[in-house]
């Protein structure tokens, strides 16, 4: 059995940096559903939950060792932030995935979905339904099977050199994508870890920020892993993320910024997807060859017992504007082979084995 009964799934020592004094015992919060500035809430009661992770003493001990990793390395750079050293970054690069996986609001997604799958598809019974434990084992166990499908990626430190702060919020680590987001060529389309333009982002504390971007379709000018700014601007592009992504609360280290955050907020509060998916329903249409066509109808069309195809699409939030040293390469690569898949990364192109892909320019 677990030996610790309140879990918490962002943790303190990632949150830590953002407490008042960085003393780690008091918070401040904007909520974002009422608007309010909660001033000095205990830390302790953040973003946690009885046994949130189940009672497994072996998970509960691997969760540890990631997190213990992590707070290392954000010590070690809160100190000295000259250069992103190698194991650093493969220590920060395995905590967002960890966190992008873990968090209440991604669990919650996860059952939202399932529940819209499953009543389209009209399945009954009790054992067909994911609970928020259910999701996040899975979480863990997808975290598992995919701890290298980041690798590929590239990573720097942004330095904050203005009075703005970064923000953090209950889900802390973003999955974004300006290139997908933007090109025509993947309109209608959504994209996840494997996808050609990724970007992840992780706020470590006011003053600094973890970024992974796809090297064949980004480039960003640094000097040994490290990019300042002084331009605020690029401080409320990376801050859209964490109100755009959040579930409910935003943190934020001093409250003399309080009123900074709450316009930031208002500012793009609209962009806020009003769903986090959608589901697709299509029925078999006929067959060209090898492969069997399916047109997407209403579910209300259905006929009983016909054959289905049954797609949920993430809806991925846009933000206002990206940062200005994100920049795209004219002579860089995205993979395609024309299916489904969309457009993916060179390293998961390479991997794949069925339908050869093909290279064009982003």
């Amino acid at each position: 059995m677990a030996t610790n009964k309140n879990q918490h799934f962002v943790p303190r020592c990632y949150l830590r940096p953002f407490t008042i004094d960085g003393a780690d015992a008091a918070i401040n919060i904007y909520n974002l559903d009422r608007k309010k500035f909660i001033p000095m809430a205990p830390v302790k009661s953040q973003c946690s939950g009885d046994y949130f992770y189940g009672q497994d003493k072996q998970l509960e001990h691997a969760i540890q060792l990631v997190e213990s990793g992590y707070g290392h390395s954000l010590r070690t750079l809160l100190n000295s932030s000259k250069t992103l050293s190698d194991s650093d970054k493969s220590m920060l690069k395995t905590f967002w995935l960890f966190q992008h996986l873990r968090t209440e609001a991604a669990a919650t997604r996860a059952v939202e979905m399932s529940e819209s799958v499953r009543n389209i598809a009209r399945i009954e019974g009790a054992e067909f339904r994911l609970g928020i434990k259910d999701a996040v084992m899975v979480a863990m166990k997808t975290f598992a099977e995919s701890m290298r499908i980041i690798d590929d990626l590239k990573f720097c430190l942004v330095k904050n050199k203005t009075k703005r702060p970064f923000i953090t919020s209950d889900d802390p680590a973003i999955l974004t994508n300006k290139w997908h987001l933007e090109d025509n060529r993947t309109r209608g389309r959504s994209f996840g870890l494997r996808a050609a333009g990724a970007l992840t982002i992780l706020p470590l504390s006011p003053k600094l920020l973890f970024l992974g971007y796809d090297g064949d379709v980004y480039s960003i000018p640094h000097q040994q892993g490290i990019v300042e700014t002084k331009s605020e601007r690029d401080i409320i592009a990376y801050n859209q993320h964490q109100f755009l992504n959040c579930r409910a609360n935003i943190f934020l280290k001093d409250a003399v910024h309080a009123e900074v955050v709450h316009s930031e907020y208002m500012e793009i509060s609209t962009n806020r997807p009003k769903t986090r998916h959608v589901i697709h329903y299509a029925v078999r249409d006929k067959t060209e060859g090898d492969f069997i066509r399916y047109e997407v109808v209403d579910p209300k069309e259905r006929v009983t017992h016909e054959e289905v195809l049954i797609h949920s699409q993430v809806i991925r939030p846009r933000p206002q504007f990206w940062p200005n040293q994100l920049r795209i390469r004219s002579t860089g690569s995205v993979y395609t082979n024309g299916t489904g898949l969309g457009f993916v990364r060179r390293t998961q192109a390479e991997s794949y084995s069925r339908a050869p892909f093909h290279k064009e320019r982003p």
